[in-house]
């Protein structure tokens, strides 16, 4: 990789509602350390503004996501590009082109399983050769989840068959930007791209079978709760970690759910995700579900993201134990994606920094556990995201 490049971070999409929120915590992240970034997007004067708000003086890039050129031209100037802009099945595969052309570091926010799905089919060859790593769903799709389920194997056996469950519970509001990029992968039919993720092929290297468990509503003994089953990419994000890293047992199944106190919630709940699932799958369903949703770049405001909590439990089973942990922390969905995508961004500018044709095959599309490992992890905990183990159990049976 060069390194006679004149920047080392850009943040694309700084002017949209998380983009401006990752912009300042970059900021503060850099502020004395002399690093070289900046904030781009399609709207000079609006990241100027967005400039003259945050310390450190960034450097203001003005390039179109549509203009393959322009992002050529920019992403041979830098190191690492992050980006915001979304959804990222229109907008997201002429910035990962032209990293991968150039050498540079990527990383991304999404949660469409599409989009993931494209980019390991026609980049990840490529940048596995040149030693560039693609990561993606750097957000709440899908670290608290991919992480969590890491540091739930980490307290089982390594020699036996192993499952987890995860269950998410999360109190907040979808800023405009994420509601209708959701609206876009239940257009495209998503649901059937996270079944075929999460169900792909048993791990080639030493034959483990990797796969998802059978969705079912069920009780959650442990949390005193009930488990729906949560159509999101966050299971095919760690059944892919669990084919690509070791310490996931001799086979690995996982679930992934919402977690609801009540059953008659629960029911309501699966009829409800039906209905709305229905709505925008039709132009004159979405349109009625656009009109209620929050407007494009704008979202919930900093006292309602700071009265925001989620909680990831995980249950995990094998060898003759049994653990429940938990990954907790404030607004995961905006101010907790900008400490984690900024986590991210760093992550990877270390790496570009020791990257060497010795160590090229750590490149390709990659998840965050596999992308960016320990030293992610390490960071993740510094921005206030708890891991904690809250119970282990002996089974006395597989």
């Amino acid at each position: 990789m060069s390194g006679d490049r004149d920047l080392d971070l850009v943040l694309l999409g700084a002017t949209g509602f998380t983009g401006r929120l990752t912009a300042h915590r970059l900021a503060e992240r850099l502020a004395g350390t002399g690093t070289r970034w900046a904030v781009a997007g399609r709207d000079r004067e609006r990241l100027a503004a967005i400039a003259a708000e945050v310390p450190g003086d960034p450097s203001i890039e003005v390039v179109d996501v549509t203009d393959l050129v322009g992002l050529l031209e920019l992403t041979a100037r830098t190191r690492v590009l992050a980006t915001t802009v979304g959804p990222y099945r229109r907008f997201g595969e002429l910035v990962v082109q032209a990293c991968v052309r150039n050498g540079t570091h990527y990383a991304d926010i999404t949660g469409e399983p599409a989009f993931v799905e494209l980019v390991r089919a026609r980049y990840h060859a490529d940048a596995a050769a040149r030693g560039v790593k693609l990561v993606s769903c750097c957000g709440f799709d899908s670290v608290p989840h991919d992480l969590g389920a890491r540091f739930t194997v980490d307290h089982l056996p390594d020699d036996a068959p192993l499952t987890v469950r995860g269950y998410v519970r999360y109190e907040g509001r979808m800023s405009g930007g994420t509601a209708r990029t959701a609206l876009d992968a239940i257009a495209e039919g998503t649901r059937s791209a996270v079944r075929s993720g999460a169900d792909g092929p048993a791990r080639e290297a030493d034959g483990r079978p990797v796969r998802t468990e059978p969705p079912t509503i069920h009780r959650v003994a442990a949390l005193r709760a009930w488990g729906v089953p949560l159509p999101t990419i966050d299971a095919s994000i760690v059944l892919r970690s669990a084919r690509e890293l070791d310490g996931y047992g001799t086979s690995f199944r996982y679930g992934h759910y919402a977690l609801v106190r009540r059953l008659p919630v629960a029911l309501g709940g699966v009829a409800a995700v039906g209905a709305g699932v229905a709505a925008a799958s039709v132009r004159p369903g979405r349109a009625v579900l656009e009109r209620v949703l929050p407007a494009p770049g704008a979202g919930p405001d900093e006292q309602r993201r700071a009265r925001s909590r989620f909680q990831v439990w995980f249950v995990g089973r094998g060898g003759g134990r049994r653990v429940l942990a938990r990954v907790s922390g404030g607004d995961g969905g905006y101010a907790g994606t900008a400490d984690w995508l900024t986590e991210a961004m760093l992550v990877l500018l270390e790496d570009h920094a020791t990257t060497s044709t010795s160590n090229r095959a750590a490149g390709g599309a990659l998840t965050p556990a596999v992308g960016l490992g320990e030293p992610f992890h390490r960071r993740l905990v510094a921005t206030g995201l708890r891991f904690e183990l809250l119970d282990e159990v002996e089974t006395g049976s597989g």
